[in-house]
Formats: C-alpha cells, sequence, structure tokens
C-alpha cells in the first residue's frame, strides 16, 4: 500500500548538510573537502587554546610544518605498508612544449591527462606527528623530548560523513623517552583530554581501538593494537546522536617510530615514543552537534569555557 504525503516520514538531513545550510561548512562538490566559515574556525580556535592550555605545564618543544611531508620520511615511517588506501601523493607536470601540447589536447578530448604529471619529492601528510620523528634521531636527553605539533593532515576517505574529512587538523604532542616515561605521559594526559571534553560539555565515551590497518595482515595488527591497549580513543557523537566517532587518540608506538628514525634512549636502549592528537575539525563538530548549531543558544558553562 502506498503511504500517503501525510504519514510519509522526511528523511532526517545529514548533518552535514544542516551546517552548509547554517553557513558553518561550504561545500566544494567534493565529499570531505569543505571551506570553514569565520564562526567555525573561531570556535576551533577557541578549543584549540584550551588544549594549549592543557599542555603549557609541560612546555613542549613548539613546532609547525606545512601539511606536506619530504617523500623518504613518509617512505621510512611505514605508513606506506599499512595504510596504503588512504595515501595522498602530490604529482607535477615535468614536459615540455610538445608535452604540454599532448596534456591540452587531451583535457579538450576528454581523455586522461595524468600521465604527464610523474610524483614529486613530497606526499600529502597523513599525521601531524610524522615530520618530528627525523628531529629525535640520535640520542634523547635523560628526561626525552616532548614537542607540540600542528598540521593539516590528508586521508583519502571520500564521505557524506561531517566528521570524517579529507583534509583536518590535528594538534599532537609527541613524547619521546624510554617506556615508563612515555606510558606515564600518556596517562596523564588522558585526565587532561577528560578535562577539555568535560569543559566543553561533550557526552564521551574512551575505548580501546585500532587503526585502519590495510588487508588480511592488517587485520592481525589491529588485533594485536587492541590487545595490547596501545590505542586509546575519546569518541562522541558527530555525524548522528546514535553513533560515535574518535576525536581524542591517545597512542602508544612503543619502539615503532624509533627503529625506524634512529632514536635512542638516554642511556642507549632503543626509545620508546608515544602522541596525543586531538582532531579540531572533528571536536569542534561534536560541539556543534551536542549544543546546537546557534552558539548564542550554548549553556553559560560551554560558553564561558570557550570565552565567548
Amino acid at each position: 500500500m502506498a503511504t500517503s504525503a501525510a504519514t510519509a516520514t522526511a528523511p532526517v538531513p545529514l548533518f552535514r548538510d544542516e551546517l552548509i545550510g547554517r553557513g558553518l561548512l561550504i561545500a566544494t562538490g567534493v565529499p570531505g573537502v569543505y571551506g570553514r566559515s569565520g564562526e567555525f574556525e573561531d570556535t576551533l580556535m577557541r578549543i584549540d587554546r584550551i588544549i594549549d592550555t592543557l599542555g603549557a605545564p609541560d612546555e613542549p618543544e613548539v613546532v609547525r610544518f606545512p601539511p606536506v611531508l619530504d617523500r623518504q620520511t613518509f617512505e621510512q615511517s611505514g605508513f606506506l605498508d599499512s595504510f596504503p588506501h588512504l595515501i595522498g601523493t602530490v604529482h607535477s607536470f615535468a614536459g615540455r612544449d610538445r608535452e604540454h601540447r599532448d596534456l591540452l589536447r587531451a583535457v579538450e578530448n576528454g581523455a586522461q591527462w595524468s600521465a604527464q604529471f610523474p610524483p614529486t619529492t613530497v606526499v600529502l601528510t597523513p599525521a601531524a606527528c610524522y615530520p618530528t620523528y627525523p628531529m629525535m634521531t640520535g640520542p634523547l636527553p635523560r628526561a626525552g623530548r616532548l614537542v607540540d605539533v600542528l598540521s593539516y593532515c590528508f586521508r583519502h576517505e571520500p564521505s557524506e560523513d561531517a566528521g570524517r574529512m579529507q583534509m583536518f587538523r590535528m594538534h599532537e604532542y609527541v613524547r619521546a623517552g624510554n617506556a615508563a616515561t612515555v606510558l606515564s605521559w600518556r596517562t596523564r594526559w588522558l585526565g587532561r583530554a577528560k578535562r577539555l571534553v568535560d569543559a566543553l560539555g561533550l557526552a564521551v565515551r574512551t575505548d580501546v581501538a585500532s587503526d585502519p590497518f590495510f588487508g588480511r595482515a592488517g587485520a592481525l595488527l589491529a588485533d594485536s593494537q587492541r590487545n595490547q591497549q596501545l590505542k586509546l580513543e575519546i569518541l562522541a557523537p558527530v555525524a548522528n546522536p546514535a553513533s560515535l566517532t574518535a576525536v581524542i587518540s591517545l597512542n602508544y608506538h612503543q619502539t615503532h617510530f624509533a627503529e625506524r628514525f634512529g632514536i635512542a634512549a638516554h642511556d642507549g636502549t632503543t626509545g620508546h615514543t608515544a602522541c596525543v592528537g586531538f582532531g579540531l575539525e572533528r571536536l569542534t563538530l561534536a560541539v556543534y552537534r551536542r549544543h546546537g548549531l546557534d552558539r548564542k543558544q550554548w549553556s553559560a558553562r560551554v560558553r564561558e569555557a570557550l570565552e565567548l
């Protein structure tokens, strides 16, 4: 029996569409790639200032890198081994006049033209922490090192889920030292991260998680990562109220990056590393999801935390 117009249930609009309709995100025609409005950026930066305040007592080294990573560091990191499906490479034209004419002819005819663009010496940065590991090559100071880094990152995950952007910002703190040092640091940051989401009034859950490793071998790596509790995530509703998305990740790499980049503890043993990463767009989206798209209607407590 046909459903009448009076009883038909209208589809629930995607949160992404609500954000675009409000002008907080700007559609580009590419799933997961958006412009951000002035208000969205303002909210994001206010959240990031809270993160800065939480991290300031440790007096980290502050560094900033562009959203591209040199190919050698990328290959050395191991990202290609585990996440080939997420990689974004950078290609550039390397021909002469003849190749240029062939290129324009191919474009005019609607033919494939990308063969004229060989890979460059950089790739798109997949994680903000990656450029920091070459900085630490060699023996660490007795107290280890702690680096504050923020960057746009790229993951090839086209999606209509507003929380799964292809280009997004990660603010990370990266700790290097011996195992006891980095594990105690990660535990301390778990408490700080919970203070952040509490200040933002978010309803969250902390869970043991794994990265999206590729293929059958990746399933074993994911199981091992979960069993050893190497990755902890703080999750909050973003795309819809019924599902949860990771907004903060706390990762213990053991000796993975230390072995690949020659990082040694002060006593000469192989170093250990850990990082805590804040997804700035996801945290911002989670706040809008939780409190509504009109900042003026947010609670006094949240507005005070954000200094609105």
